[in-house]
């Protein structure tokens, strides 16, 4: 498996993955899921992928390689829709050609793509391609998209990503995103490959290859946790006095109509026991109290 996660700001484009592969627990290995097309000064396209790997690097391959009928290529493309649709055809070709014969083996077409840059003086754009070949496009509302494993790295970037963001701050949140995920499955590893494509520049101004000895990558994973705790420690308890119209109880709560738990009815046979029990034991009591009487 792996994790994904590309934002599109003002300042640029931000781009993050893992290279963690498994097909179990003791086949696990290490194959990088970013692909970069660059022609310095007239186009910076990032590529990602996630999901069967056979499948992902078939369409890699057909993306860098394929010309269409029309003559087209991911180097040539005036702008990036364009280079998105290339992407969505090399999808549906390898599907043409390898779903059916994996179907028989039991194994579903499964591929996410992630696919970002800016051609020319077009804006930055960013785009998801989905197994069938089809796509979307970020947008000021929805600035990013994340593939893989996007669940646990999915609330720190709902809060913290708008466009507005600078490139160092998007690069921190996908990095606090990716170890969140790194903390919670292990089907996700490293090393990291993170690129900051900056506006209008047309070749990659920043990247680095992230591995356990990155000591900015470690200073996140320990600093997140520690504020976390602390953060956590600083949220007052549960108030248990609190009435359900907002006010405070001067003494500890009673179950009232309005707090009650949902109770399920016990069944006939055991209500009729506990009423036997009960009147047992009331029966008991009277006995014990005449007897007291005639003392």
């Amino acid at each position: 498996m792996t994790y994904c996660v590309a934002m599109r700001l003002n300042e640029g484009l931000v781009f993050l993955s893992d290279s963690r592969t498994n097909a179990g627990v003791d086949q696990i290995s290490t194959f990088r899921k970013m692909l970069v097309f660059e022609r310095p000064g007239d186009r910076l396209l990032v590529l990602m992928t996630s999901g069967n790997l056979a499948i992902s690097q078939a369409v890699r391959q057909l993306v860098s390689d394929h010309i269409d009928a029309e003559g087209a290529s991911i180097w040539t493309v005036s702008n990036m829709y364009e280079a998105a649709r290339l992407v969505g055809d090399a999808v549906r070709q390898v599907r043409q050609r390898d779903a059916r014969a994996l179907e028989e083996a039991g194994i579903d077409f499964n591929v996410s793509i992630i696919l970002g840059g800016q051609i020319e003086n077009e804006r930055c754009r960013l785009f998801q391609i989905y197994s069938a070949g089809n796509f979307i496009e970020a947008h000021t509302e929805s600035p990013y998209f994340q593939i893989g494993e996007a669940k646990y790295g999915k609330p720190v970037v709902d809060r913290m990503v708008t466009p507005e963001a600078s490139l160092d701050e998007g690069a921190k949140c996908a990095l606090v995103s990716m170890d969140s995920t790194l903390r919670s499955n292990i089907s996700v590893g490293l090393p990291l490959d993170l690129l900051c494509y900056e506006t209008n520049s047309l070749r990659v101004t920043r990247f680095v290859s992230i591995d356990h000895t990155n000591q900015y990558f470690n200073m996140i994973h320990n600093t997140w946790g520690q504020r976390l705790k602390q953060v956590f420690r600083e949220i007052p308890d549960p108030i248990w006095s609190e009435s359900v119209d907002g006010s405070l109880k001067e003494s500890p709560p009673e179950l009232d109509s309005q707090s009650k738990p949902v109770r399920a009815v016990p069944p006939i046979a055991l209500r009729r026991s506990e009423d036997d029990t009960t009147q047992s034991f009331q029966t008991l009591a009277e006995q014990t109290d005449r007897s007291a009487q005639r003392v």
